[in-house]
Formats: C-alpha cells, structure tokens, sequence
C-alpha cells in the first residue's frame, strides 16, 4: 500500500477538521495556531476527541469538542515539560555531574575514568573506548574557556580531569559512565536517594527517556512509559505505598521520582507547589489519564 494523502494548506487543515466536528469560534485563530503548530503534532492532542468508525475508518469529532479545549491540552503539555526538566536539570546536576564525579574521583583519580578496570564488566572495553573516543571529540570542539586554559597550562595532559570533562558529556553519556560503575559505587550513589541501586538504575534509565521526550517537544501529559521504573519496597519506603502505590506506567510515577529525589538534593524546594498550580490552572485536564490516583496529595511523598 502506497501512501497517497496530499499536502494541505492550513486553511485547507482547518476547513477538515471544521468538516469532521470540531466547534471553532474564530477560524482565523485556528488557521494562525495551525501555522505555529503543525497539524500531525496537535493530532496527539485532539486523538481521545475522535471517533473513528471502525468499518469505513471515517473519523469524526465527539459532540461538542472545541479547538480550545484541544489547545488547552497542548499548553498544558508545553507548561508541564517546563516543570519537568526544571526539575531533570537539578537532578542531573546533582547525582551525575557532582555526586558521582567526585565519589569516582576520590576512588579513582582524576583521570581514573581512562582506565577500563574502574569499571565493572558492564561496559565493555569497546563501549569505553568509544564513550572516550567521544568525549575527545567533543573536547576537540569546545570552546568552553576553561579547557583552552586547561590544554594551555598542561600541555602534557591527553585528557581533562573528570569534573571537567563531565561538564561536557552529554546526559546519555553520563548515563553510560553511571552503568559501567561498580556495584558498591551505586549503591552508594542510591543510598543518597534512600533506595535500592535496581531501583535507582531503573529511575535514571526512565528519567532519561522522559528527558528525550522533553527535548524533542513530544506528547507527555498523558504518554505510557515503556520504559517502567520500579516501585521501592513498601517495607523500605512505605511512603510510596500509603495511601496508595502508583501505577509504574503513567506521567505520574514519574513526578513521584522527580518529587522525591528533590525532596533530598534540596529539601525546601518549591517544586511540588509549582506542579499543583500547574494543575489548578488547567483543571479541564484528566488527572485519570496520567495515572493521578484520587487524594494524590495525602501521600507523605508529597507533604
């Protein structure tokens, strides 16, 4: 099968979705957000509106449904990705870029990340020569001041000290230096965090792809999470558990992770007020679909 669907102006966009039921006050406005935002990335927002008839494959709009509710949506989702990688950066900063650097480090040296056996066996000897052929690369094309002023004073250095060279690696990076460490090197690191290292390895690896999710503008307010993080035991963290255990594919968990590991790298944040009047601000938005459980708030993680 061929795909044999024309181009469409936006005027032309606006004029179907008109046709298949949407309730558009001013087409004006609609064709103008239709040029800011394009048709197949609002489509995301717009789909638990539709009714698609399942012979003819015909869709339509329910009854009622407004462009401004579907805009709604979409900010909503634009503010929330906001809230969330606020949050990602602190938490990057502090457990990869600090924390992690300087327990390495101090075990290992400044340059002890050269060496393949500081790692475990988990990152072969090939995908550690190849985080280092990157990092050189991208050492290369910096022009970041301070590795001009580091490769001018000591010219005899083939790389830079660990805390500097993090500053350049990207988060994937960071995440593949994170895998390759020793078991007792995470587990300290998840100790911070008052969780199991399985549990820690599965909120970096979710973390990360809600990250990418973030950077590349996609859907998240309502998106399943393939990549599931883990549940700490409700005998060792029993504040995820009462009054009840979020379900592990949902935006919600997510915020349970960000919420939590805040809580501990500055325990008088502001985030979770932030979040609230995110959602008091958009009350139209269903909580059910991104995994809320009703009296959310009551959770001591949250309090």
């Amino acid at each position: 099968m061929r795909y044999l669907k024309p181009a469409l102006t936006s005027e032309q966009q606006a004029d179907r979705l008109i046709g298949r039921g949407l309730v558009v006050n001013d087409k004006r406005l609609l064709v103008q957000r239709l040029q800011t935002v394009n048709y197949y990335r609002l489509s995301g927002y717009w789909y638990s509106f539709k009714n698609i008839d399942s012979i003819t494959g015909n869709e339509s709009f329910q009854k009622g449904t407004t462009f401004e509710a579907v805009w709604q949506r979409y900010v909503f989702d634009r503010e929330l990705k906001l809230l969330v990688m606020d949050a990602l950066e602190t938490i990057e900063v502090a457990v990869l870029r600090t924390q992690m650097v300087e327990q390495f480090a101090l075990l290992h040296g400044a340059f002890g990340y050269i060496q393949t056996s500081n790692f475990q066996p988990a990152i072969s000897s090939e995908r550690h020569a190849k985080l280092l052929d990157e990092l050189a690369y991208t050492v290369s094309k910096s022009r970041e001041e301070f590795v001009s002023r580091f490769k001018n004073k000591y010219i005899n250095e083939q790389h830079l000290p660990l805390w500097m060279a993090a500053e350049l690696m990207t988060f994937g990076q960071l995440l593949t230096f994170y895998n390759g460490l020793n078991l007792v090197e995470k587990q300290n690191l998840a100790k911070r965090y008052d969780v199991f290292a399985p549990v820690f390895d599965s909120w970096l690896l979710s973390l990360n792809f809600i990250r990418n999710v973030c950077a590349h503008h996609q859907r998240l307010w309502n998106r399943l999470i393939p990549l599931q993080p883990l549940i700490p035991y409700a005998r060792h963290r029993p504040d995820w558990h009462s009054p009840y255990t979020p379900n592990s594919n949902r935006i919600f968990v997510i915020l349970c992770i960000l919420q939590d590991m805040m809580k501990h790298i500055e325990p008088r944040n502001m985030w979770k007020y932030r979040l609230q009047t995110l959602l008091n601000t958009y009350p139209d938005i269903p909580h059910r679909e991104m995994g809320f459980p009703d009296s959310w708030q009551n959770s001591k993680l949250w309090q």
